[in-house]
């Protein structure tokens, strides 16, 4: 696996029971990620990468319970505890079209429907009905953060190949 070919997918919390069994909070949307037999690898602090395939796993919410081949005991799990967990993108479930990986729109560069430049996607707010685009430019007089809608009335273009997004902000969203 190359660092660049892989996804953050969530970290391990901590151990569960005695059998070697390791929590881990989820940043993936799909459940699909922690399939039986899929490659992780675990990477923690100070520590160099592992792979690992996964025997088994329950998902609860934003919690995964998995079972991961050579990870028999609790002081194994609890060693792992910290760790990101990351899996290769290739692996990743198909998306439907017009939706992306929040990893393929972090970092795009924002513009406006005027082509002013509004700063770069830092972070992505899930919520309820929409998801919440962070955009963030550092300029000479300070930094400024726009929040921007995830939805097709303002969202105009997403082009991956050119590291863009193309906005038409509602009004009054600037101010």
């Amino acid at each position: 696996m190359r660092r660049d070919d892989l996804v953050l997918i969530g970290e391990v919390i901590g151990a569960h029971g005695i059998k070697g069994a390791v929590r881990v909070y989820s940043h993936a949307q799909s459940p699909q990620c922690f399939r039986v037999g899929h490659q992780l690898m675990l990477e923690g602090a100070g520590e160099d990468a592992r792979l690992f395939e996964i025997k088994a796993a329950k998902p609860y919410k934003k919690i995964v319970r998995l079972r991961l081949k050579g990870v028999c005991t609790r002081e194994d799990a609890q060693g792992l505890t910290g760790c990101r967990v990351y899996m290769e993108k290739a692996a990743l479930p198909p998306l439907e079209e017009d939706t992306y990986y929040w990893t393929d729109l972090i970092g795009l560069s924002v513009f406006t429907s005027d082509g002013d430049r509004l700063g770069q996607i830092e972070e992505i707010i899930p919520t309820g009905a929409n998801d919440v685009y962070v955009v963030r430019s550092r300029e000479s007089t300070g930094a400024k953060e726009v929040l921007i809608p995830a939805i097709a009335s303002v969202i105009q273009d997403i082009d991956l190949d050119r590291g863009r997004m193309h906005v038409e902000l509602p009004d009054g969203l600037l101010e």
